[in-house]
């Protein structure tokens, strides 16, 4: 049953209860703290470019193109292939709200894109991006239900994205289901290093980085680095 230490003594209750994980000492509850707190830096990190982009209203000038679809087609991959690699729920549920702010950010910058090409156009403008804010919610919302009922809350599971655990009685190999998971998430990474790259060469380009959020990068690289501690 949920909550049940059997299979790990002297394990942390409330850790067990929220997050079914074995923490037995110090070392474990430091990872999850920062773990917690990266993916805080990681959901965080969108707000401060919604604003400079109604704040400068330039977004489709300051940000690439090919720098947002790279980080939504790894957000994607990651989506899919936590669901094939039957990960957490927890990273089930962190993995659509980020696609959902990679759709709200790529929505901004088609938004700003059409709007500074013809002012007289605002108004559809702005019901099409009503439109499309609904409908990605809606999206993401049923995708999380499809989460929760693909999870099965009874059954114990570790990191088993971050760890690498020696054969033992019992233990199973990893399913084609999971191979093909791990081969997604890998090409997730791929994306998300080269989605930077574009982004550079826009901000080279135009010799500024005006309409460019510094907190975006900043929580990123913070949430980076914490998360990095956590594994």
């Amino acid at each position: 049953p949920p909550g049940n230490l059997s299979d790990c003594p002297n394990g942390s209750r409330w850790v067990m209860d929220v997050f079914n994980e074995c923490a037995q000492d110090g070392r474990d509850i430091a990872s999850i703290v920062l773990g917690l707190v990266s993916i805080f830096c990681f959901a965080a990190a969108s707000f401060p470019q919604f604003y400079q982009a109604c704040k400068t209203g330039i977004m489709d000038r300051a940000l690439s193109i090919y720098f947002l679809l790279g980080w939504l087609g790894g957000d994607l991959l990651n989506l899919i292939g936590s669901f094939l690699a039957d990960q957490l729920p927890l990273q089930v549920y962190t993995a659509v709200y980020y696609v959902l702010a990679d759709l709200v950010m790529l929505s901004l910058y088609c938004y700003y894109k059409v709007k500074n090409r013809g002012g007289r156009f605002a108004a559809p403008i702005n019901a099409a991006f009503v439109f499309l804010s609904l409908g990605t919610v809606s999206t993401v919302s049923f995708l999380g239900r499809a989460a929760a009922e693909v999870q099965d809350p009874a059954t114990f599971k570790g990191r088993s994205l971050l760890s690498f655990h020696v054969a033992e009685p019992g233990s199973k190999p990893f399913t084609r289901s999971e191979i093909i998971g791990f081969t997604i998430g890998s090409i997730s990474s791929v994306l998300y290093l080269c989605s930077r790259v574009p982004q550079i060469y826009t901000n080279y380009k135009r010799k500024s980085t005006v309409g460019v959020s510094y907190s975006l990068f900043a929580l990123v690289m913070l949430g980076n680095s914490l998360y990095g501690l956590s594994v």
